[in-house]
């Protein structure tokens, strides 16, 4: 027998974030892959298009690094990428070039279709510090400026999607909740970067923090 899906029930205090559904995440656009692709991330476009169409208001992310980001493994002579090193303000992981300003790499995938978007947020941009969260970057302590953003426009229901589950969307989720806001992680309209133990972490991360783990069923069928 199929499981009963209990439908969530959308008010206008709900957002959507979308993470970082950006080209370099992406496995195959135009004809390339993308700088640091996801496994399937193109599979979820779909589905997230689906559900913008749901609610009244909608948020982008949209990773925005400069040239030799310190999140770059170009930019640390003799290390790898997917290598962690010691940054001031902790532990990083080293990644391919991606996502440069103003780049294609940069770009939302093409087939994202949310029109009735009202805010973009970019994050990196800053040379010396990465921005996994749309809300701190990873020192845990400089502000983005959404948290002030949601609070002035009243929202206080969070449903995260996008990329990746493991990194970007695992740590927007666990700081809006630390901020105060209920979140709630899409789980089917996002996809992992799946490092060793990565997926393992963020479950355990996620439930520790409270925050749900639902599936777009739970909103489309309401």
């Amino acid at each position: 027998m199929p499981v009963a899906i209990t439908p969530i029930v959308l008010t206008p205090q709900d957002a959507l974030l979308v993470i970082d559904l950006q080209n370099d995440f992406c496995p195959s656009v135009a004809g390339r892959g993308g700088r640091l692709a996801v496994a399937g991330a193109h599979e979820i476009v779909p589905s997230i298009n689906a559900l913008a169409r749901r609610f009244d208001h909608v948020i982008l992310t949209q990773d925005w690094h400069p040239t030799r980001h310190i999140s770059f493994a170009s930019a640390h002579p003799g290390s790898e990428p997917f290598q962690t090193i010691a940054v001031p303000y902790g532990a990083q992981t080293l990644w391919p070039d991606h996502c440069l300003q103003d780049s294609e790499g940069a770009a939302f995938h093409p087939a994202l279709d949310v029109p009735h978007v009202e805010l973009i947020l970019r994050k990196g941009f800053r040379q010396d510090i990465d921005s996994y969260s749309a809300f701190l970057e990873n020192d845990h302590e400089t502000p983005t400026g959404l948290a002030g953003y949601l609070r002035e426009r009243g929202f206080h229901r969070l449903f995260l999607c996008g990329l990746a589950y493991d990194f970007c969307v695992r740590f927007s989720a666990i700081d809006g909740k630390q901020l105060g806001f209920e979140t709630l992680v899409i789980e089917d309209a996002t996809r992992a970067v799946a490092l060793p133990g990565s997926v393992d972490a963020t479950h355990a991360a996620l439930t520790a923090s409270h925050v749900p783990r639902i599936d777009t069923a739970t909103i489309l069928a309401a």
